[in-house]
């Protein structure tokens, strides 16, 4: 079969496994609207980095289905001349049939969360895409145990990956595993502490595999950057991005630029250029100590 993505794309297998190799982590960004999307890959193009832009169901559905979202990427990596690796990734495809619709539609990587089913289940669902997803070059995450918090109205309390079916999940022919250690989806609350570092190290020593960091925006920067010491090679990033847009916005408005009627500041070109910057800045700070900024020339496409 052939792969059904545009050749502008990629699938993410082999930039998360050179960071796993080569101890960086390549950062998924999700994306929510066409400022967003361009902002990101402007930054991974001016930075010569790999990237992953991501979809929730949530954000598939907000920006109009996967036909919109894959032809918005589509269209701005050749309008903009993007040239460096981009994959496109369902973010905690919760079914079966949705990861299989993205693939169908001309996504490059899928993720299929199975970690609130059954163990069984999760693994038989997970095989399923996994035989679907290959044949057409599509890369594949999945997740035992659960991240904490809620994503598209999935609760997580947290629980913690185990090493054995860590194993056994990335017996499937998955590219990448997603596993809890006590990190947690949105803003971290005030009695969060730490990673389990501990639980990470028993998980790495099972598998020798690229793990995934789900909620990886608010863990502090040296956590993380151990964590990717021990084999996370796939950071996730949404809540950081949203914050970095909200406070510039806000700002701008705050300031009153928004009713300035003579330049015209409500115009929705001025009033989101704030936020594109942020996002562009802040992109470019999590990259840069991630270790992915720069690399785009060693991944083979």
């Amino acid at each position: 079969m052939p792969k059904l993505y545009s050749n502008r794309l990629v699938n993410a297998h082999n930039m998360v496994h050179d960071a796993f190799e080569n101890h960086y982590a390549i950062g998924h960004f999700n994306i929510n609207n066409l400022e967003w999307t361009k902002a990101v890959l402007e930054t991974a193009q001016k930075t010569n980095t790999p990237i992953i832009v991501a979809t929730s169901e949530g954000a598939i559905k907000y920006m109009g289905g996967i036909q919109v979202v894959v032809a918005m990427v589509d269209a701005l990596m050749e309008t903009l001349n993007i040239t460096v690796p981009v994959a496109l990734h369902l973010d905690h495809g919760q079914s079966v049939e949705m990861a299989k619709a993205c693939i169908d539609a001309g996504y490059s990587s899928v993720m299929f969360d199975g970690s609130h089913l059954p163990f069984e289940e999760n693994i038989e669902k997970t095989k399923e895409v996994v035989a679907y997803a290959k044949p057409h070059e599509v890369s594949v995450e999945a997740e035992i145990g659960s991240i904490g918090g809620e994503e598209d109205g999935v609760i997580g309390e947290g629980e913690l990956g185990d090493p054995a079916q860590a194993k056994t999940m990335v017996a499937t022919g998955i590219d990448f595993l997603a596993a809890g250690i006590g990190n947690i989806h949105g803003p971290y609350p005030s009695w969060w502490k730490s990673l389990n570092f501990d639980q990470l190290a028993k998980i790495e020593d099972a598998v020798h595999f690229p793990l995934v960091m789900h909620g990886g925006s608010g863990v502090p920067q040296d956590q993380v950057e151990k964590a990717i010491s021990m084999g996370v090679a796939k950071v996730n990033i949404n809540t950081e991005l949203q914050l970095a847009f909200e406070k510039a916005t806000r700002e701008y408005v705050m300031a009153g630029k928004s009713q300035d009627m003579k330049a015209k500041g409500f115009d929705p070109r001025k009033l989101l250029k704030p936020g594109y910057d942020a996002i562009c800045a802040e992109m470019t700070n999590l990259i840069t100590w991630m270790g992915s900024k720069g690399k785009a020339d060693q991944i083979q496409k």
